[in-house]
C-alpha cells in the first residue's frame, strides 16, 4: 500500500506530500491546478521514460518519492532486497521507501530502499504493487500472458489444480522427448564413442593394472637396482650387532649383555640400577630381533636377481603406457575405466531406449492431450461466466452496449499452461468487430473496461494499489455515480487512487485530496513574468462538502450547492452496500 506520496517541481508542483491510506483516494482540483502530475510521478516510481519538460521551470530537476508498506514475505520486498535495498521491518510488515528524479538536462535517476539502483529494477518491482490504468498508461491486462493469468485465477481452485499437474506432467514430457531427440541425432556420434571406448577397454583389460600397482612396481624397481648396497649395508649391520669376529671391540649384543650382567650384580643394593639392567635384557632382545630381520633380508636379496628386474621394467612400461593415454596414476586409470565402462554399456543400449522412450513420449502425449482439454474446457467456462459479469458492469458504467468477449482458442501445441490462446477483447456495440483492449476505445472509455475487469477480478487477482486517471471521462449523471460505487467496492480489496473531476465520484472517497494553483504576477502584473505553483492538501470533513460544492456548481460558499455536496457525501455511504 502506497502511504504516503511526496512530489517536488513536477509540472507546477513545487513540493506538496499526499498523505495516502487504505481504500478509496481521490485527487480532485481545477483544470491545470497539476492534478495529472500525481500520476505522472507515479508513473515515474514504476519506471515511466522520464521527460525533462516535466521539471517545473526554472527548477533543477523534479523529483517523486513514495513510501510503501507491505507484508514481509511480498514478491516486491524480496526482490529489493535482491537488488541490495534498505528495508524496514516491523511487526511482520516491510516499509520500502522508492525514489526517482529528473533533471532539467534530461537525465534521470532511481533509488530503492534509499540506495541508487536501475530504473529497470524500479519497473520489475513496481508492476508488482501498483497498477495504472490512464489515458497513456499501462494497461495491466494488455499481453495475451496477463489476460491468461487473470482467467486462470478467475477459474478458480479446480483449474489450479488441473493446471499444476499438467505442467508437472509437461515437465516429464519435454524431458523424455529431449533425450530421444538426443538419441536420434547423435546415433552416429554414440556409435563412433562406443566403438572407441571398446578399444579402450580391451587395451586395458589386456594389461590387468592393480590399485596402487604402478607406485609399488617403482619401489621394487629401485630396491633391485641398487642390490648390491643394500647387501653390504644389511650384512655391515648385522656382523656390528651379533658377530663375534666383528673387529677388536666386540659386537653390540656383548657390550649389552656385559651392560646387563654387571648391573644384575648391584641390584640387589639399589633398585633404580635393577629397572636400568631390565631395560637392558629388552635391548638385547631387539638386538638379536633385529639381527634376525637382517639375516632374512640378506636371503632375500639373493633370491631376486637381474630377471626379476627385467621383468618390473616390462611391467612398468605397460603401466606407463596406460598413464599417459587415460589419467595421471594407475589410481586414476581404475576409476576412468569404471566410469567407461558403465557409459559403454549405456551406449550399447540405445536402441532399446529409444523403443522404450518412443512408447513413453506417446502415451504422456496423449495424457497430456486429455488434460489439456480439461483445462480448455474450464478456461471457456471461466471466460463466459468473466465476460457475463464484465458486461455487466459495463453497462452500469455508461457503456450499456459494450460487451467484454474472451477469446480461448485450442490449438494442437502443447505448452506449458495447454493449448489454448486466450484474448480479452472490446465489442464496443451489438454488430461492430470485437478488437484487442486498448484499439478501437477512447482513453476514458478504456479506463472504464479496465475498471469494469479490475472490480470483477479483485478478489482473486489483487495488486496492492491501482491508479485511475479519466476513469469519468465523458461520463455524468447516475454513469458517474455507479462509476464511484465500482471504485468504492474495488477498494475493499486493494488500494485505489483516483484523479477525477466529478462530485459523485469524489463523494466516494476515504480521503479526499485537493490540488490548489496558486499564480505568482511579476512586477509589471503580467501572470508571464511570474511562476504558477499547485499546493495540495488533505480535506477534513467540512472542507470536502465546500469542494464536491465548487465541483457541482463552482461556488463552494453557496449553501445549495453545500446542500447537495452534503447528499452526495451521505447517499456515498449507503450505495456501495447496495452492490
Amino acid at each position: 500500500m502506497l502511504e504516503e506520496l511526496r512530489i517536488r517541481d513536477l509540472g507546477v508542483i513545487t513540493d506538496a506530500t499526499l498523505p495516502l491510506g487504505p481504500g478509496l483516494s481521490v485527487v480532485t482540483g481545477e483544470t491545470g491546478a497539476g492534478k495529472t502530475m500525481v500520476v505522472t510521478a507515479v508513473g515515474l516510481l514504476l519506471g515511466a521514460r522520464s521527460d525533462a519538460g516535466a521539471v517545473r521551470s526554472g527548477a533543477k530537476s523534479a523529483s517523486a518519492e513514495a513510501v510503501l508498506k507491505l507484508d514481509g514475505g511480498h514478491p516486491a520486498v524480496e526482490r529489493a532486497r535482491e537488488a541490495g535495498a534498505d528495508v524496514e521491518e516491523f511487526d511482520g510488515g516491510a516499509e520500502l521507501l522508492l525514489a526517482r528524479s529528473v533533471g532539467a538536462d534530461g537525465r534521470s535517476r532511481a533509488y530503492l530502499g534509499g540506495r541508487a539502483a536501475p530504473v529497470g529494477v524500479l519497473a520489475e518491482i513496481g508492476e508488482k504493487l501498483v497498477v495504472v490504468h490512464g489515458q497513456s498508461d499501462q494497461i495491466r491486462l494488455k499481453s495475451p500472458v496477463a489476460q491468461r493469468e487473470a482467467l486462470d485465477k478467475f477459474a478458480g481452485e479446480t483449474l489450479t489444480v488441473a493446471l499444476a499437474k499438467y505442467q508437472e506432467l509437461h515437465a516429464h514430457w519435454k524431458g523424455i522427448q529431449a533425450e530421444l531427440d538426443g538419441l536420434r541425432s547423435a546415433a552416429r556420434e554414440r556409435l563412433r564413442e562406443a566403438e572407441s571406448l571398446e578399444a579402450a577397454l580391451a587395451e586395458i583389460d589386456a594389461v590387468d593394472p592393480q590399485p596402487g600397482e604402478d607406485e609399488s612396481l617403482k619401489a621394487e624397481a629401485v630396491k633391485l637396482a641398487n642390490v648390491e648396497e643394500l647387501r653390504i649395508a644389511a650384512n655391515t649391520a648385522h656382523q656390528a650387532i651379533i658377530a663375534e669376529d666383528f673387529g677388536d671391540a666386540g659386537d653390540a649384543t656383548s657390550f649389552v649383555d656385559a651392560a646387563k650382567r654387571t648391573l644384575e650384580h648391584v641390584a640387589e643394593h639399589d633398585g633404580e640400577l635393577g629397572a636400568a639392567a631390565a631395560r637392558l635384557a629388552e635391548i638385547g632382545f631387539l638386538l638379536n630381533d633385529i639381527a634376525g630381520e637382517l639375516s632374512s633380508y640378506q636371503a632375500g636379496l639373493d633370491t631376486e636377481g637381474p630377471e626379476r628386474l627385467a621383468e618390473i621394467e616390462e611391467r612398468r612400461s605397460a603401466l606407463a603406457k596406460l598413464v599417459r593415454k587415460y589419467a595421471p596414476s594407475i589410481d586414476e586409470v581404475l576409476e576412468w575405466t569404471e566410469s567407461a565402462r558403465a557409459r559403454f554399456d549405456e551406449l550399447q543400449d540405445d536402441s532399446t531406449r529409444i523403443e522404450s522412450l518412443e512408447a513413453e513420449v506417446e502415451r504422456t502425449e496423449a495424457a497430456l492431450r486429455k488434460q489439456a482439454a480439461g483445462i480448455s474446457k474450464s478456461r471457456s467456462k471461466a471466460a463466459k461466466d468473466l465476460s457475463a459479469r464484465v458486461s455487466a458492469e459495463l453497462t452500469a458504467l455508461a457503456m450499456a452496449d459494450a460487451t467484454l468477449v474472451i477469446n480461448v482458442d485450442s490449438g494442437e501445441q502443447l505448452g506449458p499452461f495447454g493449448v489454448d490462446e486466450v484474448a480479452f477483447l472490446l465489442q464496443p456495440h451489438s454488430g461492430a468487430p470485437a478488437r484487442p483492449l486498448g484499439k478501437g476505445a477512447s482513453g476514458g472509455e478504456l479506463s472504464r473496461v479496465m475498471l469494469a475487469i479490475e472490480v470483477v477480478l479483485a478478489a482473486v487477482d489483487p495488486v496492492p494499489t491501482f491508479v485511475f486517471d479519466e476513469v469519468d471521462a465523458g461520463v455524468g449523471g447516475r454513469a458517474a455515480v455507479e462509476i464511484g460505487r465500482r471504485l468504492a467496492m474495488l477498494a475493499r480489496h486493494v488500494q485505489v487512487l483516483v484523479v477525477t473531476h466529478l462530485p459523485q465520484v469524489a463523494a466516494f472517497a476515504d480521503q479526499h485530496i485537493r490540488v490548489t494553483k496558486t499564480s505568482v504576477r511579476g512586477s509589471d502584473g503580467a501572470t508571464a513574468t511570474g511562476f504558477t505553483s499547485s499546493d495540495v492538501r488533505l480535506l477534513d470533513e467540512p472542507e470536502r462538502v465546500k469542494e464536491l460544492a465548487r465541483m457541482l456548481a463552482g461556488q463552494e460558499d453557496s449553501e445549495t450547492a453545500q446542500a447537495h455536496a452534503q447528499e452526495l457525501l451521505d447517499d456515498a455511504k449507503l450505495l456501495p452496500q447496495r452492490a
